[in-house]
């Protein structure tokens, strides 16, 4: 097939490469618009997925010193408690109840469902027997309302931030015992600042 024909003193290209050529154009146009919205919906999908398993919160109080510092952000992992539960010694957000207004708090679990928990002369009880973190937390200066045994029922964690003397936790009214239900999930990930960027170690 000639891909030139010769009129009026000039060479014009075959109609049927011209043909072809607008039908290559066409397949690129074509591939080009079919990579782009694969990849609109991966990066859609990708942001759904991150949106439904991490959330980012940011340390508003003291009570977590020296473990964590006021104004450090964190991901949280949403997923984390969907499929087990809580352990001791775990750091969890949550609120203290259903509203979406109510404010975010970070605290360690101590205490699980079924367990009693008593904080006599600065230290913890756990069903009676000592419970050591091996952490090098303060002595408290009082037990609040664990001072006499608390039970857990199913699905209440007692909780404590690791500034022992500074911190509203479990062992006062406005937190109390945290229900499983209001746990927005496991803090995860340190995103700042940059010096601690990284996976939490609890």
């Amino acid at each position: 097939m000639k891909e030139h024909d010769w009129k009026n003193g000039k060479w014009k290209e075959n109609k049927r490469v011209i043909q072809a050529k607008e039908k290559l154009e066409d397949t690129r146009v074509r591939n080009i618009l079919t990579w782009t919205f694969q990849i609109v919906v991966t990066l859609a999908f990708a942001a759904l997925v991150a949106i439904m398993m991490f959330q980012s919160v940011t340390m508003q109080e003291s009570s977590m010193e020296p473990t964590l510092s006021v104004g450090e952000r964190f991901f949280v992992n949403r997923l984390s408690y969907r499929m087990s539960d809580p352990e001791r010694g775990d750091l969890i957000v949550f609120r203290t109840n259903a509203s979406d207004e109510a404010a975010l708090h970070i605290r360690r679990v101590i205490g699980l469902p079924g367990e009693t928990v008593q904080i006599k002369d600065g230290q913890i009880f756990i069903n009676g027997d000592l419970y050591e973190e091996g952490k090098g937390f303060s002595e408290m200066n009082s037990g609040g309302i664990a001072e006499k045994p608390v039970t857990l029922k199913s699905g209440e964690y007692f909780v404590l931030g690791d500034n022992r003397n500074n911190s509203e936790d479990s062992r006062h009214g406005d937190i109390g015992l945290v229900n499983k239900k209001y746990i927005e999930g496991k803090l995860w990930f340190t995103i700042s600042p940059l010096r601690e960027i990284g996976f939490l170690k609890g």
